[in-house]
């Protein structure tokens, strides 16, 4: 890693775990939404409405929290990617600045110069680019943040899951794993 400082080192790191923390909970969400699965199911196949409704509202909340932890991660994810991108390309137009400002001073020629402010105005712009696409991100992730989608629709597939786990007594782990699986595609969508 020559070339690179410590503090570059340390915001790489950061942002490595960052993103194994945003994964550790979701994985912490996972167990919980399964939980309130079992919990409604039992709830369900006793009788138990109050119990079964507490169960039922507390996966919507996880489901909820799961997509928001998504949504973040993947953010993260890309604003990362598109500061590297960004800072190779500053580098990049750095260099050639350097370059050209050592070319200028072996030629003498003046065409070098327009080129070596060419380059600046052009770094200068990647800044104000970078700055746009950080503030653009701040407000997608405030965006992400404020929308909750809690459609009808999410919920009559939530109910369906559920009664179907308490009326399935005879079925295979396997099966219910696949409408699990099923479930979470369609709300990945």
């Amino acid at each position: 890693m020559a070339g690179v400082s410590k503090k570059e080192v340390e915001k790489r790191m950061l942002i490595k775990r960052t993103i194994s923390e945003m994964d550790k909970q979701i994985q912490k969400l996972e167990k919980q939404k399964q939980a309130y699965i079992e919990a409604g199911k039992q709830a369900k196949q006793r009788g138990l409405a109050a119990q079964y409704n507490l169960a039922l509202s507390g996966l919507k909340m996880t489901i909820t929290q799961q997509r928001r932890v998504y949504e973040m991660k993947l953010n993260f994810e890309i604003t990362s990617q598109m500061k590297d991108m960004t800072q190779m390309t500053a580098d990049f137009l750095a260099g050639m600045g350097a370059l050209s400002k050592d070319m200028m001073k072996l030629s003498k020629e003046s065409d070098f110069k327009k080129v070596q402010r060419q380059f600046e105005e052009a770094m200068m712009g990647v800044e104000v680019q970078a700055e746009q696409m950080e503030e653009f991100m701040d407000e997608t992730e405030s965006s992400f943040s404020a929308h909750t989608s809690e459609s009808a629709e999410d919920n009559a597939e939530i109910e369906t899951l559920m009664t179907n786990e308490a009326s399935m007594e005879g079925s295979t782990e396997s099966e219910i794993e696949k409408e699990l699986e099923a479930l979470k595609k369609k709300m990945a969508e």
